[in-house]
């Protein structure tokens, strides 16, 4: 499968060890420890790999070198919102400097064990609304990063879709109800539909088990599918398009890694762009700067992929003027 790309998108401590106790350690090496960020995943690192490449390589333009300057801590809660607690309480007891973690769930679990420690959200739907913070100008607390607006374009999404199914008249929503992100979106969903005329199916899960026996409900109820992006979802996309083809839904997200693995389109904000702009957070907060005073920023990048190789097996032809709007063709 080959991509075409519209646009670019943009300490030695050891040592000491060994000394005599009764020797005091030089100055400098006593100021030899770095600064640590626990990077808390929601979903799995392959899921997270060009984000993550981002954020380390804008945190190194700043002068925080991996393994040099700073240290990272990993963690991982593979879609798992229950594992997101006991990960924050390790990082805790790691005491590091700074905690990155993504998505609303993730956030809350982390601002349950500490209020101390700063927090730093690439993405979350709605910041305001969840409780992550008080304001977007000035979020108090142990929080801030930047909100992906996701709900927000649920329209526009609807749109695009109709626009390459024009006799669309069902749509199903699968969401995790388990989480208020993807609770929120499809409460626009639905209202975006109704406007539309669209009769609409919801189709919730809460756990992995639940993905296969939902798409079995969608069998000729629905001429296409709208899915609400969560780490529960993103951790399981592979099987979840492996069901969508088989069902022959034309499908959309908010999230381009849905579209690689062969998903029809999605549109939303660039979210490597969002984990790059994270890391001049980080920078603030490693320098001083206390979280609850620096504001909450939004997207400035939206982009629209589409897999041309689904539409062709789903026996679908995109628009001209809609290839043309895209930003990458998968094919």
């Amino acid at each position: 499968m080959s991509v075409i790309r519209r646009r670019e998108f943009v300490t030695v401590l050891g040592g000491a060890a060994i000394a005599p106790i009764a020797l005091r350690l030089p100055a400098h090496a006593e100021a030899a420890r770095v600064p640590t960020i626990g990077f808390m995943g929601a979903s799995t690192p392959s899921a997270a790999t060009q984000r993550i490449a981002a954020l380390v390589q804008r945190l190194r333009e700043l002068g925080w070198i991996e393994g040099r300057t700073v240290a990272i801590e990993y963690r991982w809660g593979e879609g798992r919102s229950e594992r997101l607690a006991e990960l924050a309480a390790e990082f805790v007891r790691l005491k590091v400097d700074v905690i990155v973690t993504e998505g609303t769930v993730a956030v809350i679990a982390s601002k349950q064990v500490t209020s101390a420690i700063p927090i730093v959200f690439p993405i979350a739907g709605d910041p305001i609304g969840s409780g992550l913070v008080a304001s977007l100008a000035r979020p108090g607390g142990n929080a801030t990063g930047l909100s992906a607006l996701a709900p927000d374009l649920a329209a526009k999404r609807l749109e695009l879709l109709r626009e390459i199914v024009p006799g669309l008249r069902r749509l199903a929503i699968m969401a995790n109800v388990g989480a208020s992100g993807p609770m929120q979106e499809m409460g626009e969903v639905h209202t975006a539909a109704n406007t539309l005329g669209l009769a609409v199916a919801t189709f919730e899960i809460r756990r992995a088990e639940d993905i296969a026996s939902t798409f079995e409900a969608f069998k000729d109820r629905a001429d296409a599918l709208y899915i609400c992006p969560d780490p529960l979802v993103n951790a399981y996309r592979v099987r979840i398009n492996t069901l969508v083809l088989g069902a022959r839904l034309p499908t959309i997200s908010s999230v381009r890694d849905h579209v690689e693995v062969g998903i029809l389109l999605s549109y939303g904000p660039n979210l490597v762009d969002l984990y790059r702009r994270a890391a001049d957070f980080v920078d603030k907060i490693l320098r001083g700067a206390k979280p609850g005073d620096i504001p909450v920023e939004q997207p400035t990048k939206f982009d629209l992929v589409i897999n041309l190789t689904t539409a062709k097996v789903l026996g679908l032809t995109i628009p001209p003027t809609l290839l043309a709007r895209a930003v990458e063709v998968i094919e």
